[in-house]
């Protein structure tokens, strides 16, 4: 890895080395996550609301009509010689069609609910990849790839559980504790005294469990993390392993880590595990209390309160400490969905990529020897300038003439990368980058993408500043085969196309062949509708290589940027394909980069970068001739 780059994070593979991200402000992040939700599905939330209302108040009424069974049926039914049950079985049938109702809300909610969670995440998820999209490429060499994976896939998933259990369970319990507080009060003060003191006793029990509870899930996550990251590693690294004999230390280090996320899971489950039962104990010593105290009061008739208004009360008692424990059970669930709703909407307040440019790149033809602009695709290019202040659009044909004047740039300003780099290519030129590692090669062609800017200096194309040029228009202007080769899960034809999205099957295969790889592909299973997965796994690197080098070859563009484009290919296969590469380079501006100087000897200029100055720069027999550094590079 070149030592110029911006320093990344861990890794693919360690990218999950982080610490539990902790939230700073829980309210304010919830306020937001339900601003989020409620703006995208109003209605069916106000519908959720209602259905659980309807549901806890069916439940409540149908506990209500207990004291009226008993004191109003059962009981005179019990006196009477001649008993009618006929109102007592139309009252058991009013209860039930409420029951029923409440029944057919909790299903609809809970369907609304699920539709919700999933819309959400459906939402966050595009939202999510569209910024990504947008971010500059400064981001991703800052940030760890398996670390931003991982916010698509754990963070959104704390945040279904939360959305889709969580939240209902919450409104539903709040709901519960309200109605229910003031039908025991209307049943009777001295027993709701009694219930509110246990339950205040409970909730210091939970607060206390849950802490430490909650203190230790986050910790579990951080583990999990790491283990998850060190599997990816040693999977990915498992040839590395074998040859150099590592398994044992690999496995020894996996033990260590694997014991850490048992402690913190253990501890986690342990006092999560332990919270219920505790919490379930101290609602039955209060529904024992109730029972003993309710019960002397009702035998005794004190304050008028019946045997009727006990069976409820006490119903009311376990209905009341229930919804008080599955609130202190989602605590855990909620913390870490907040923590994940966090790293979610950080990704989504990243600033996009800032492109001021206004030059863009249209079709052009000649009409009465003046570039007229085309909406079809002519095979001819150029700038187009609009001037705000004239009114006036002028027509820059694109050539391929590029300047770097005095660039200066770091990745950091306080480390300034390259230094005073002056640069002249004609159109048709190839311009060769060489020098040891880290001496600012790739850099520069970070700066001709625009992928960073510079610092001091100016990069002029076809005369005008690249920082006027709209940053789309100026990459398609540029071919570009790197050294690390992507190739996307699809079928050869697609990936070669991914170069020209339009080109037609015989443009794709004409780029295959100047590139000398249709042959192997031909070879394939399916030939051009092979499919690729995992990266084109199942290719040599060679053949990926050769891919992406058809891939530039079908974008037929003037400016080509070869980054070690044959750094893969074996001596033989490189001179089959030097052929090719002289055929896509003909005509165009052509920057190579390479460590093998061989490929680099017919460039029109070979500059020799050290330590971000170029120090030397000619033809390779000019600078063979001046017995310098590249005389050393060569014969070294």
């Amino acid at each position: 890895m070149r030592s110029n780059k911006p320093i990344k994070g861990p890794g693919r593979g360690g990218a999950a080395f982080r610490s539990g991200p902790m939230v700073e402000n829980p309210g304010k992040m919830l306020k937001r996550l339900l601003a989020y939700i409620v703006k995208n599905y109003r209605i069916h939330i106000i519908l959720v609301v209602i259905g659980i209302v309807v549901s806890v108040l069916a439940n409540v009424q149908g506990t209500m009509f207990t004291k009226t069974l008993i004191d109003q049926y059962i009981l005179p039914l019990l006196k009477s010689e001649t008993p009618d049950f006929h109102p007592l079985a139309m009252a058991i049938l009013r209860v039930a069609c409420f029951y029923a109702i409440g029944v057919g809300c909790t299903y609809t909610y809970n369907r609304l609910m699920i539709y919700v969670s999933q819309g959400t995440l459906r939402n966050l998820r595009n939202e999510m990849f569209g910024r990504m999209e947008t971010l500059p490429v400064k981001y991703f060499d800052t940030h760890a790839h398996g670390d931003i994976m991982s916010i698509y896939t754990n963070d959104i998933d704390t945040l279904r559980q939360m959305i889709s259990q969580s939240i209902p369970q919450l409104i539903s319990s709040v709901i519960t504790i309200i109605s229910v507080l003031v039908s025991m009060i209307i049943l009777n003060v001295p027993l709701t005294i009694v219930t509110l003191f246990m339950v205040g006793v409970m909730l210091v029990a939970s607060k206390n469990l849950a802490g430490l509870s909650g203190k230790y899930f986050m910790e579990q996550q951080k583990n999990l993390g790491i283990v998850n990251g060190y599997i990816e590693e040693m999977m990915e690294g498992q040839k590395v392993v074998k040859v150099f004999c590592h398994e044992e230390e690999s496995l020894s280090k996996f033990n260590e880590l694997n014991d850490q996320l048992f402690e913190s899971a253990n501890n986690a489950n342990k006092f999560a595990n332990v919270l219920m039962p505790t919490c379930a104990q101290i609602g039955n010593i209060s529904y024992v209390l109730c029972a003993i105290v309710g019960g002397v009061l009702a035998v005794n008739g004190i304050g008028g309160f019946t045997l009727g208004g006990l069976a409820s009360f006490l119903t009311f008692n376990k209905s009341f400490s229930q919804p008080i424990n599955q609130v202190s059970q989602q605590f855990n669930s909620i913390v870490m969905a907040l923590a994940g709703a966090k790293r979610i909407f950080d990704l989504l307040d990243e600033k996009p990529e800032v492109d001021e440019g206004y030059v863009t790149l249209v079709n052009v033809k000649e009409e009465n020897g003046k570039l007229v602009e085309s909406q079809k695709r002519t095979g001819r290019w150029a700038w187009k300038h609009y001037h705000k202040a004239t009114g006036t659009t002028d027509y820059v044909e694109l050539k391929g003439d590029i300047v770097l004047d005095g660039v200066d740039f770091g990745y950091r300003d306080d480390k300034i990368v390259l230094h005073d780099v002056r640069m002249y290519a004609k159109p048709g030129q190839k311009i060769a980058f060489v020098g040891s590692t880290g001496a600012g090669k790739t850099t520069i062609t970070n700066l001709l993408n625009r992928f960073y800017d510079i610092q001091d200096g100016k990069i002029r194309y076809d005369g005008i500043n690249i920082n006027k040029i709209k940053k789309g228009d100026l990459r398609r202007s540029m071919g570009i085969v790197l050294q690390d080769t992507n190739l996307f899960t699809t079928t050869v034809m697609e990936n070669i196309r991914y170069g020209k999205l339009d080109a037609t099957d015989e443009e794709v295969i004409a780029a295959a062949r100047l590139a000398n790889a249709d042959g192997f592909i031909r070879r394939l299973p399916d030939g051009y509708q092979t499919m690729l997965r995992n990266n084109g796994a199942n290719l040599s690197q060679g053949q990926r290589q050769l891919l992406a080098i058809a891939r530039a070859a079908v974008a037929d563009p003037p400016v080509l940027i070869l980054d070690e484009a044959t750094s893969s290919i074996d001596t033989r296969t490189e001179k089959l394909v030097q052929d090719g590469m002289d055929k896509l380079m003909e005509g165009r501006t052509t920057f190579a980069i390479a460590h093998r100087l061989s490929t680099v000897r017919n460039s029109d200029c070979i500059m020799v970068l050290e330590q971000g100055r170029v120090i030397e720069r000619g033809s390779h027999d000019e600078l063979i001739a001046q017995k310098g550094k590249y005389y050393q590079l060569y014969n070294g």
